[in-house]
């Protein structure tokens, strides 16, 4: 029956990839099928009705709100004009120097990158971000991978990403975040690598830039008026959330409400807020849709891949073919890397999620180590997947296709990806 799961598992990656099934619907699916191959009943303890889908649904509930309230503080940063102050400050701050503006518009990436991810993040930096560095040069698959490099550095510092690893693998969340600050580094490293060899690798290239890096300025007010310029101190709102999660161990979703009305209070006369909220808070619901419904139908498919039949099916397999000697799992795994790309079977964001939800439940490795691999994984497809919004968003905006993308950034992130593993195998396994 094992080998019968793995089928329909390879089966549900083949619809998601051929783009015959959307992944949310495909994770349900799958889960369902799988609940009735592990003898599952229909109702009652271990069921398809009660156990994988009123238990799985709202199973990453905090996540969900985590990722609510993530989009609501992009909305704010973005109508507040926070984000494009930011950018703007920045471009002012290189000038010319092409190195200088392109790794500005990374830290702020970054920066924004640990409030929100995916589309928002990269819409949020890139805007005004890759026209300005088109205009000074920078090549436009440069522009556009630097945007997504910069939200992958700050990805571990992302807290709606931590509530996720920390529901998903049942961890405390202090677990996570130490992890995720042992990969930022590294992250880092290959952000800064990224744009200081691509961008002296391929030259200057001057083009006109389709976008205005400015907005067109008003006839009264100051020049902050005229620009929408945040004032400054409204620009610290991103490291608010963190600073309280870090700093002071705040609980995730109370630190990205304190974000939220700190952007607000910053930024808003008295008589604006409740409108503001409102309009920033539907906005909102708007940009975390996409990812609630996926999260949904992860919650599904972890509940049914940790039903008893799938793990008692499943666990011979996985440990004839998982690694334990730790020099093997690196190598075996930093292989494995491109199936993490298009949608493939160890994206934590489909599949990905039910592999290691069966990795934990038969055994195979232990939570933390589990949470290392998909850690890892996560910083490449964040970057490298030419499916995923950001990667489309950014590519799109730069005038280059996702692809083009993906060959540039792909070498940098699997270097990420080779490092988190390699702490992953000498923290967590034996040799």
């Amino acid at each position: 029956m094992g080998v019968v799961i793995l089928l329909v598992m390879a089966a549900g990656v083949a619809a998601m990839l051929s783009r015959k099934l959307p992944t949310a619907f495909a994770l349900v699916l799958l889960a369902v099928v799988i609940a009735f191959l592990a003898g599952a009943p229909l109702t009652g303890k271990n069921s398809v009705f009660d156990t994988v889908l009123q238990e799985g649904a709202p199973a990453l509930a905090a996540t969900m709100i985590a990722i609510l309230l993530g989009s609501w503080l992009g909305k704010l940063l973005e109508e507040t004009g926070i984000a494009g102050t930011l950018v703007r400050k920045i471009v002012e701050f290189g000038g010319d120097r092409p190195v200088f503006v392109a790794l500005g518009v990374l830290a702020v990436s970054a920066l924004v990158g640990t409030v929100t991810g995916s589309a928002p993040a990269a819409m949020l930096a890139g805007l005004i971000g890759i026209p300005a560095m088109i205009a000074v040069g920078i090549p436009k698959v440069t522009a556009a991978g630097t945007i997504l490099m910069g939200i992958a550095a700050g990805m571990p510092f992302e807290l709606p990403v931590w509530q996720f690893f920390s529901t998903a693998l049942d961890l405390p969340v202090d677990t996570v975040r130490g992890f995720m600050l042992k990969l930022f580094p590294f992250a880092l490293a290959a952000a800064i690598a990224y744009v200081l060899v691509e961008s002296r690798r391929r030259g200057v290239e001057h083009t006109w830039s389709l976008k205005s890096v400015q907005s067109k300025p008003s006839s009264r007010g100051g020049r902050r008026q005229r620009l929408g310029d945040a004032p400054w101190y409204a620009l610290l709102t991103p490291v608010v959330p963190l600073v309280l999660a870090l700093g002071f161990d705040l609980a995730i979703i109370p630190s990205l409400l304190a974000g939220v009305l700190y952007a607000l209070v910053t930024t808003t006369r008295p008589r604006e807020m409740n409108r503001r909220l409102l309009r920033t808070l539907y906005g909102g619901f708007e940009v975390a849709a996409p990812p609630i419904t996926l999260f949904v139908a992860i919650g599904i498919l972890l509940a049914a891949v940790k039903l008893p039949g799938a793990v008692d099916a499943l666990e011979p397999l996985v440990k004839a073919v998982s690694p334990h000697n730790a020099v093997l799992f690196v190598l075996v795994f930093t292989l494995l890397v491109p199936l993490c790309l298009y949608r493939g079977p160890l994206n934590v964001f489909g599949l990905g999620a039910g592999i290691a939800g069966v990795l934990i439940a038969t055994g195979i490795y232990p939570a933390v180590a589990v949470l290392g691999m998909a850690t890892s994984y996560n910083q490449v497809f964040g970057v490298a997947d030419p499916t995923s919004t950001q990667t489309v968003w950014s590519a799109q905006y730069a005038g280059v296709s996702p692809q083009q993308v993906m060959v540039r950034t792909l070498p940098y992130v699997w270097a990420v990806a080779l490092g988190g593993l390699c702490l992953t195998a000498a923290t967590y396994l034996s040799s």
